[in-house]
């Protein structure tokens, strides 16, 4: 088994799931899940809102190259489930094209057996990296209706 790559910045909600960046260079990027019980659906599956996830953070990595400073917020993300997905999954992801402020990217779920599970394409802004006291100013500031 390789090594999975550090994600660089924590995103606890990616700790949780257990996702693993395995491959980030210039415009692709491979993030690979094991669903667990708490993520499948009724049908015994992977939820539809874990693979949007992986896609989600799969086609955002893909935006970002490991030398660049700026990160990426999602804006639009389009998914189609082609197929149920379960046991260990894996998301693949490339940069279609790039702005001065936007990232466009596809992505693709493929199970074990290498069958595309579900596809997205999404839209992701660029933005600066906040310093720590900011981004904690930001999260315990209420929002304005």
């Amino acid at each position: 088994m390789r090594n999975p790559i550090p994600f660089g910045n924590t995103v606890p909600f990616i700790e949780h799931l257990g996702m693993q960046l395995m491959r980030w260079e210039e415009g692709a990027s491979t993030v690979e899940f094991a669903p667990r019980p708490e993520h499948l659906n009724s049908l015994g599956v992977a939820h539809g809102g874990a693979l949007m996830t992986l896609l989600d953070v799969t086609l955002a990595r893909a935006c970002r190259s490991p030398e660049d400073p700026l990160q990426v917020v999602t804006i639009e993300l389009k998914t189609n489930f082609m197929q149920a997905a379960s046991g260990p999954l894996r998301g693949e992801g490339r940069l279609l094209h790039r702005t001065a402020t936007l990232g466009f990217a596809e992505g693709t779920v493929y199970d074990a057996q290498g069958k595309a599970c579900a596809h997205a394409t999404g839209t992701f802004k660029y933005i600066g990296k906040l310093p720590d006291q900011a981004r904690e100013a930001r999260r315990s500031t209420p929002s304005q209706p």
